[in-house]
């Protein structure tokens, strides 16, 4: 749930339905179009639990000076300011103040909105304007504000914010600054701010647009056989509030538009557009780099995979039992690190899930190392999501560890070798333990091996962590490993 929904479900605000909050939310999720065509600051101003409004959202112009520097969301409204607010929610009217505010540095003009559900007025939205250092429209020529007063007559009758909204596209929303036109009801630009027009020329249209349908000059353009949005055509003719994407020769323009009705009918359209040409090529170049880490991971993990079956077959070839022990050792070290770049390679973020990747793994060295006798594998809890070099680190560590417990804990005998991790509290350090029920140490003693040489090194330099081996407590036998791990 977002923010400002939570905070109308809360003090000082009365309780609204659902359906209400979800309205509200829609209004302040588009209402930066309006605050952007009449330079203005935009309050919402709802009833609260104590005969009084307080704000429950504030959006400030892009485009021209705010009202507020300070935040006011939460703010009660001043009992002198109350009773025309409540002349707004009484009779759905669009008031303007007839009373310029002083606020201590600026003269504020203020315009009160009813905003309007399910037959009855919930909220006020009140439009303050900087008086004090009005500038020109910018692009907008004198339209912009014709235009938001529309909206705001539609805000009024409930006719925005739209049932339907595309409030999020691929590339971002095109805002007022980014480019606008204004459309009549048949599609033809009546208006056109500068960056409107340097958008559109960058498609490839260099003829005048006012009195043309843009439908008309725009649909042309496009290639043929080349993919084109569904929702273009609706929207170049302003018939739904919609976002749709022009792709014209490697430039790539965002066009949202917003129908605009009076009395029920629909009078003409404002259209947003913004150049994201340069985004789509950023996003190009993460994809295709994001491919070649993949095919990275996948030629390494093939390369590590044919070492290994260079290793496996030199052991067989070899008469030493000691040098078959050996390179068996290497390979199968080996092949735990491939196994890790596989996983790696159906990834886009050099991140693993490593729980799937251990189960493999610990069905491998289980029967690579129980070849004798048997010995059950369990595993308990969750590893989590593991960067690249901590999976490989943590595949070969618990490779060794779990080897070290059937070959040596368990020698010559059945059993059970347990694996549980699970993170600590702060989600920050993974803890794993490895518990099997052989002989325990001897002596309490640690083995200076090369098993137990890797271990150390890598938990303490590539993990970031520690590691401890123990007995366990009596009547239990065997041997429990207490491993943690910071650098995941």
């Amino acid at each position: 749930m977002s923010t400002f929904k939570r905070s109308l479900r809360e003090p000082p605000f009365q309780e609204l339905s659902a359906d209400a909050v979800e309205q509200l939310y829609r209004l302040v999720s588009d209402w930066q179009i309006i605050s952007d065509l009449s330079q203005a600051d935009l309050l919402l101003w709802l009833p609260n639990r104590y005969d009084g409004m307080s704000c429950a959202a504030h959006c400030r112009p892009a485009t021209g000076p705010t009202v507020h520097l300070d935040d006011v969301i939460g703010l009660n409204l001043p009992a002198t300011r109350l009773s025309l607010l409540e002349q707004v929610l009484i009779k759905g009217e669009i008031i303007e103040n007839p009373v310029h505010r002083w606020t201590g540095m600026n003269t504020v003009s203020e315009v009160l909105v009813p905003v309007p559900f399910d037959g009855r007025n919930i909220g006020v939205l009140a439009i303050e304007t900087n008086l004090a250092f009005q500038v020109g429209e910018i692009g907008g020529e004198g339209w912009f504000k014709a235009v938001s007063r529309t909206l705001l007559k539609m805000v009024a009758a409930g006719d925005f914010p739209f049932e339907v909204t595309p409030t999020t596209g691929k590339h971002g929303n095109p805002r007022v600054a980014d480019g606008a036109l204004m459309l009549d009801g048949e599609g033809v630009v009546e208006h056109c701010s500068p960056n409107g027009i340097s958008a559109f020329k960058r498609l490839g249209f260099y003829n005048q647009l006012y009195g043309e349908k843009l439908s008309d000059s725009v649909l042309p353009l496009l290639e043929k056989g080349s993919v084109i949005d569904e929702d273009l055509s609706t929207v170049l003719r302003g018939r739904s509030s919609a976002l749709a994407e022009i792709d014209v020769r490697g430039v790539d323009l965002t066009v949202r538009s917003l129908p605009l009705v009076e009395e029920g009918e629909r009078i003409g359209a404002l259209l947003l557009c913004r150049d994201v040409t340069e985004k789509r090529h950023r996003e190009k170049e993460l994809l295709s780099k994001d491919a070649t880490i993949r095919e990275v991971h996948h030629r390494v993990k093939n390369n590590l995979q044919t070492v290994s079956a260079l290793l496996r077959l030199q052991a067989r070839r070899s008469d030493n039992s000691v040098v078959q022990e050996a390179l068996s050792q290497a390979e199968r070290r080996i092949s735990i690190i491939a196994m890790v770049h596989e996983a790696l390679s159906h990834t886009v973020d050099e991140t693993v899930s490593f729980d799937d990747t251990f189960r493999r793994l610990l069905a491998l060295v289980a029967t690579a190392a129980s070849s004798d006798h048997f010995v059950e594998t369990r595993f308990v809890g969750s590893f989590g999501t593991l960067g690249a070099d901590a999976a490989s680190a943590l595949g070969l560590v618990l490779t060794e560890l779990v080897t070290n417990a059937i070959e040596h804990g368990l020698e010559d005998r059945d059993g059970v070798v347990e694996v549980e991790a699970h993170r600590d509290d702060t989600n920050e350090t993974l803890v794993v333990t490895v518990t099997d029920d052989g002989h325990g140490l001897t002596g309490n003693s640690v083995g200076s091996g090369l098993g137990t040489q890797i271990v150390q090194t890598l938990v303490k330099t590539e993990l970031v962590g520690t590691v401890q081996w123990e007995n366990r407590e009596p009547p239990a036998t065997g041997t429990i490993v207490r491993l943690t791990a910071t650098k995941l």
